[in-house]
């Protein structure tokens, strides 16, 4: 298959999360759907989580059945485990340190003056002290996370074509593309409860940043293959994946309605492996 047609088959896999999206345009939504909403968010992380842990241990899987086969030494193991561990580490605690330097930022610009005396300077650092901008950067987290997954997935779509697997590449997009709609939901959850709506704009940043490397990852994977590069990019998905659910958690464990979490986390979980349930149809 042509580059082109490989990345068309990536655009579309890619651009399904928008159907997603304009779910962060609700209006005032009630308190009880907001929690839902936020929940079956998380349960569609956790199986992200699930799903690109287990393709990126794959590799350690094969070294280690190799060594028990006697075909292989502990070299290609501990490689593979030393990425894995490190994608995952750099993932998870990159936004740790991100956090806690956008918290240091915001703490200096509050600064005390005297009345009458705020200067222009000092009240531009001022950082916007709402929940609208606290959630607008959780969805940024959310969709950069998903980014980084939806690369390894174009990497998978342009393999699968460059080989001249036309039948397996079109199911991968597929079930990439079903899937990446239910992803585009979970990025645009924390901001349900905004006052004030996002913009079209910005939801079109998101599904850049969400799903413009699965278009990314299909031209790549097209004429180039590694599978170091990609567990490398599943455990930094996983590893900022799970950072946004412990921050979603924060949000939902507020609201004092345990029940709702739990069918919303239910809810997303089961939409994540039916999704994915396409994808296991075509042996991958």
């Amino acid at each position: 298959m042509s580059l082109s047609k490989t990345l068309l088959l990536g655009l579309i896999a890619g651009g399904t999360i928008l159907l997603g999206l304009p779910i962060g345009r609700l209006r005032r939504p009630a308190p009880g759907l907001r929690v839902f909403l936020n929940a079956v968010a998380v349960g569609v992380l956790i199986f992200l989580v699930w799903d690109v842990l287990s393709a990126a241990w794959e590799p350690i899987d094969s070294a280690l059945g190799d060594i028990h086969e006697h075909h292989g030494g502990l070299g290609r193991a501990i490689g593979y485990g030393a990425l894995f561990a490190g994608g995952l580490a750099v993932g998870l605690l990159s936004l740790l340190y991100y956090e806690m330097w956008m918290n240091r930022r915001a703490s200096r610009g509050r600064k005390k003056f005297a009345p009458g005396a705020m200067l222009a300077d000092e009240l531009a650092i001022r950082p916007v002290p709402d929940s609208a901008s606290a959630a607008r950067q959780l969805a940024v987290l959310i969709a950069v996370g998903i980014g980084l997954h939806n690369f390894a997935e174009g990497l998978a779509i342009g393999q699968a074509a460059a080989g001249g697997e036309i039948a397996l590449a079109t199911l991968l997009v597929i079930g990439f593309g079903l899937h990446n709609a239910t992803e585009g939901f979970g990025i645009v959850a924390p901001m349900a409860a905004e006052a004030i709506r996002p913009s079209w704009g910005f939801l079109l940043l998101l599904a850049l940043i969400g799903g413009g490397p699965t278009f990314l990852g299909a031209g790549i994977g097209h004429g180039f293959t590694s599978e170091p590069v990609s567990v490398i990019f599943l455990t930094l998905a996983a590893g900022s994946i799970l950072y946004v659910i412990t921050q979603l958690l924060a949000v939902a464990s507020k609201s004092g309605r345990r029940d709702l979490l739990m069918y919303g986390m239910l809810v997303g979980i089961l939409a994540g492996f039916l999704t994915d349930a396409v994808v296991t149809a075509a042996g991958v």
